[in-house]
Parts: C-alpha cells; structure tokens; sequence
C-alpha cells in the first residue's frame, strides 16, 4: 500500500528497501510472497502512481528489458508473469556472429524443449505491472521520500530519510541497498567499487527494418565493440527490435551527433542485412560502459543488490536477471536464518547468502565481461580463440550448452 501518512509516526520495518526499481520492487513481492508477516519498507525517490489509473501506451521510444527463461519461471511463481505476457516478445532463437566471418552460434528455444529462450518487455510496462502487485500486498509500505542517510546500528540499521524540509528516522531490522549503479548510500557507508573501464560507450535505441525479425535476436561482434539487436513488437512478423551498440569511446561524440539518416546507414554498414534495410530510429541514448563491483555486498543488517553491488556490460543483457536470482538466494537464506532462530540481518545470515550466491555472480560477471573483451579485441591470439569458439557453438554441443545456460538465466538459483 502507499502510506501516505507515515511521516506522522515513527516507524519500524523488519526490511527497508531502498529504491524502487525492478530490483527493489521484485524484491519486496519475493519477501512479501514468502512472508507475509514481515513488515515491508520500500523507498523510492520519484513518485508511487496508482497502477490502474492511466492506460498504458506502448511508445517506439520506450527502453526494454531482455528477460531470461529463468527469470520468467520467478516472475511466474510471483503471479505476475501473466500480466507481463501481455506485452512480451519472445526470443526464439539467439543468432551469435563474428562481423567479415561465417562461422556463427545459433541458439534455439526448440533445443531445449522451450516456447522461448527469453522475453523482451519494455521497462514501463514492467514497472507498472510490479507497481500493480505491490500495491496488492498490505505488509509492503510504498515511501515517495529520498533515503539520505543509513546508520548501522546493533540490532539494525536507522535509516534517515527527507521530505521537503523536514528529516525523519525510521528503523529496520535490515536495510537493502538498491539505489543503482552509482549508490549515494553505498558512497556514504564507505564502501568502495571497482571500475573496470571498457573504452566504450553504449547507444541504447529502438530500430525499425524492412523484414520480420522473426523472434531472433542478435549478438554480432566487430571491431569497434558488440552490439546487440532484441526483437519487439509482440510478434514475431513485427519489424523493430532494442539495440545496445557499443562504440569506442573516443569515437562516441562524433557518431551520437550524425543524423538518424546517417546514424542508420553506420548501423546498416556495423550489423549488415539479415533484417533488411533500417528504416527508423528512436531517440538515442548514451552510457559510458564500465564493470562495476562493490568490494563489499554485506554489513551486518546492510546488503547491497542490483546495480549498486554489480553493473555489468548490457551487450549480454544479464544484469537484471543476476540480481532476481540474487533476490531468489536472498529470501531464502532470510527464511532459513529465521527457521534457525537468527535474527533478520544478523551478518551469519548475509554471509550464507553471499556463500552460495558468489559462483552465479562470478559465473555470470565473468560471462558478461569476457564475453565483450574477448569480441572486442582485434589481437590475433583473442581472433583465434573468438574463431574457436564459435567453431564450439556450432560443433561441440557441451560448449553450446554452457553458452545457452547462461544466456537463459537457467545456471543460478531457482524460486523458493
């Protein structure tokens, strides 16, 4: 519910969330699915809408999300896969291809028995249909305030937050940070990042073309950086896909500034024809790339998911999906803590979740960041292994396999 009069009280939360983004949201409907008699905090800087008051309009200029097959079984269990459906383009197959040669992966939902490999849902239509649920569940208290402070404490932690003028504490037995990439809170606790600098920028757009993609998507990698086409459009016959296409940063200014004409004709010369001619871009967006980490996910009653504990390369599309198998190790090593009679945010219990979460984060961080370095390179030791490698794709079905495990979400943690 939106409590709209918290302010008035003090209050105490078993769990505060802090951010309210696909992370933090899905987080808060995992905690409130599984224990319904935790009392449920969920800050979020921008405003709460009432979910069923307006009606959604899909836009060419909208950003999406690639969710994986893993992911839609957790979002299934969370009653909420239904509603997201509904403006769902599956990927049937995933097309890998190394730009001036032949050899390429094709990956294929019939393989392995699947409807699809993934789904691509744009980001205002996922926010409405979480927003819709959480509004649902009477032990989630939604906050339209900013957090500006959180201060550890023995049996929790005080979380200072602002509204207009006024500053007021609230307490939890554990406080989630899920504030992004570059965390306020996560700066303020002293916990430092590791940035690994890529050299890239990404330009996040939607692209239309002359052919159906026919439920493909397209990971092609050349010498300027990767690039990735994600279909859309609810169907397979639609004509438009999301593309995340990386360009050397010294170069990112030059190409941000050509004119969608010409901005589609470098595209048309990057990717080539498989879609036909491109047609029609949207507004273009741009983000300098770099692998971020926290050296520190847990406090005792501190931990960090999202982006604000691990920002990774979008080219792989693997971020949100991480962090909702994150989410998933999260309540469950939450509930066992209880079970065992340990105390909500009590640091033995964030350890065994960190424990059996940290081979999927490094699996995946990994993944995603070899993944890139390895295509992005023009030295000819990392050409002769690329080239390996898609002769692995292609012939060695063991290769294949792991390559599709983790590009389904299907290698990390499943529903409780």
């Amino acid at each position: 519910m939106i409590d709209r009069n918290f302010l008035e009280k003090d209050q105490n939360f078993d769990i505060a969330i802090i951010g309210g983004g696909m992370v933090g949201a899905s987080l808060a409907l995992l905690l409130a699915y599984q224990k319904p008699d935790w009392k449920i905090a969920l800050f979020e800087a921008q405003l709460f809408s009432d979910a069923d008051k307006s009606q959604y309009q899909p836009s060419f200029d909208s950003r999406s999300t690639a969710i994986a097959q893993g992911s839609v079984e957790i979002l299934r269990e969370l009653g909420v896969w239904e509603s997201l459906a509904k403006h769902a383009t599956a990927i049937s197959q995933v097309h890998v291809s190394d730009a001036g040669h032949f050899m390429g992966g094709l990956i294929d939902a019939n393989t392995y028995n699947l409807d699809a490999l993934g789904y691509v849902i744009p980001n205002a239509w996922i926010g409405r249909v979480l927003l819709a649920q959480l509004q649902t569940k009477k032990n989630i208290h939604l906050f339209a305030v900013r957090v500006e402070k959180l201060n550890p404490q023995q049996a929790g932690a005080q979380v200072i937050v602002k509204s207009g003028d006024d500053v007021f504490e609230l307490s939890a037995k554990l406080a989630v940070v899920a504030d992004g990439g570059d965390s306020p809170l996560r700066k303020s606790l002293g916990i430092d990042s590791q940035a690994k600098a890529y050299g890239q920028t990404a330009l996040i757009a939607n692209i239309a073309y002359s052919e159906a993609h026919q439920g493909v998507a397209y990971e092609r990698f050349t010498a300027q950086g990767p690039l990735a086409l994600l279909p859309l459009g609810e169907s397979a016959a639609a004509k438009k896909s999301a593309l995340v296409l990386t360009v050397p940063r010294a170069q990112s200014s030059e190409i941000i500034a050509l004119s969608d004409e010409a901005f589609l004709q470098y595209l048309q010369t990057r990717f080539g024809n498989r879609l036909g001619k491109f047609t029609g871009v949207s507004q273009r967006h741009a983000y300098e790339l770099n692998l971020i980490t926290a050296s520190e996910q847990i406090r005792s009653h501190i931990v960090l998911v999202g982006n604000a504990a691990h920002s990774l390369h979008p080219v792989a599309g693997q971020g949100f999906n991480l962090s909702l198998r994150d989410c998933v190790c999260l309540v469950k090593a939450l509930i066992q803590g209880e079970a065992a009679g340990k105390k909500i945010g009590e640091l033995s219990v964030l350890q065994d979740y960190l424990d059996r979460q940290a081979l999927d984060q490094k699996l995946t961080i990994e993944f995603s960041d070899k993944l890139v370095r390895m295509f992005s390179s023009s030295s000819l030791p990392l050409i002769a292994l690329r080239h390996l490698g898609f002769v692995g794709l292609d012939l060695l079905p063991v290769v294949k396999s792991q390559f599709a495990a983790q590009t389904m979400g299907t290698a990390g943690a499943k529903f409780l």
